[in-house]
């Protein structure tokens, strides 16, 4: 088991120019990030444009954060597969860099209603087994191409040794509340991490004790102060945090979804995070009014100095 009662920001990707990994930028990066006082880093998932890498990319990645990081807090890697022999492979991949515990992604075979527990049971517990390496599940919405596991399924995954925490991303306060109720009453010691960007402090009231999301890539300070008022129940002045933020969220996060991880980008080169906003193929640079959007909420979080606003708008 690893601490991840805290908040473990889905780390963006600093890219070059011609959309490859821009290494010193990384390393400048996850400093950045565990400066702030994650309790850990996601890596290679959706926000770090996982999907969009070269296998060799992802493992380089991880090889790069975990060099920076150390020992200081745990390296969840993603892991994404299309089978279980695959998914086997690439965990013991991901285990040899040095990956502390593995975010799971749902999988095509999921797809189809009703879904037979076993299948994503045995498939998790193969990966268990052969990493023995905690594993988070990840309970996402169809929308975004996973699944919604039903209580029974939830009840079978949290029996599998190696599970360690569950990311809920439904975006479903009912849907969380069931969640949270099936993981406890299965096994309590199971974290319950939020993946709901549109509702990180209502997640806590609900039983939230941790945070994997994406918008943690950005105003990460913020957040994990956030976090640490709501898990020790200062949800007032929580709530004066999250008021902040909720513009910056907003921007990031509004239709279409996709372009959440181009506008994370824009948000850390206007703090000066990032040298560039590049994103990979499909992926597209977002619009001026975009950009203009995300500029004012980072000046009313508290995130941009207004001067410095005015000179970025220039650019």
């Amino acid at each position: 088991m690893i601490d991840l009662n805290g908040l473990i920001p889905a780390a963006a990707l600093p890219m070059t120019a011609d959309s490859r990994i821009d290494e010193p930028g990384l390393r400048r990066y996850v400093r950045h990030l565990v400066e702030a006082g994650s309790k850990g880093l996601a890596i290679n998932v959706d926000t770090g444009e996982g999907p969009h890498l070269w296998p060799e990319e992802r493992l380089r990645v991880l090889e790069i954060v975990v060099e920076e990081v150390g020992d200081q807090v745990p390296v969840v890697a993603g892991l994404g597969a299309q089978f279980t022999e695959q998914a086997v492979r690439i965990g013991q991949d991901l285990k040899s860099i040095g990956a502390s515990a593995l975010l799971v992604f749902p999988i095509s075979a999921y797809q189809g209603s009703p879904l037979d527990p076993e299948v994503p049971v045995r498939y998790h517990a193969a990966i268990g087994d052969a990493t023995g390496l905690p594993l988070v599940l990840f309970n996402l919405q169809p929308a975004l191409g996973g699944v919604n596991f039903e209580p029974e399924t939830i009840r079978r995954l949290c029996q599998v040794a190696e599970v360690a925490a569950i990311k809920d991303a439904s975006f479903d306060a009912r849907l969380f509340v069931e969640i949270r109720d099936a993981v406890k009453a299965a096994r309590p010691e199971c974290v319950v991490l939020t993946g709901n960007d549109n509702f990180i402090l209502e997640s806590f009231v609900l039983g939230a004790e941790g945070a994997l999301i994406g918008f943690g890539a950005v105003a990460t300070r913020q957040q994990v102060r956030l976090i640490e008022l709501a898990l020790a129940g200062e949800h007032a002045a929580a709530r004066e945090i999250m008021n902040r933020l909720t513009p910056l969220v907003s921007a990031i996060f509004a239709p279409p979804v996709r372009n959440y991880r181009a506008r994370c980008k824009e948000a850390l080169l206007m703090q000066g995070l990032f040298e560039r906003a590049t994103v990979r193929e499909p992926l597209l640079p977002i619009t001026g009014a975009e950009r203009r959007q995300i500029r004012e909420a980072m000046v009313f979080a508290g995130e941009l100095d207004p001067s410095l606003a005015l000179k970025e708008a220039s650019r």
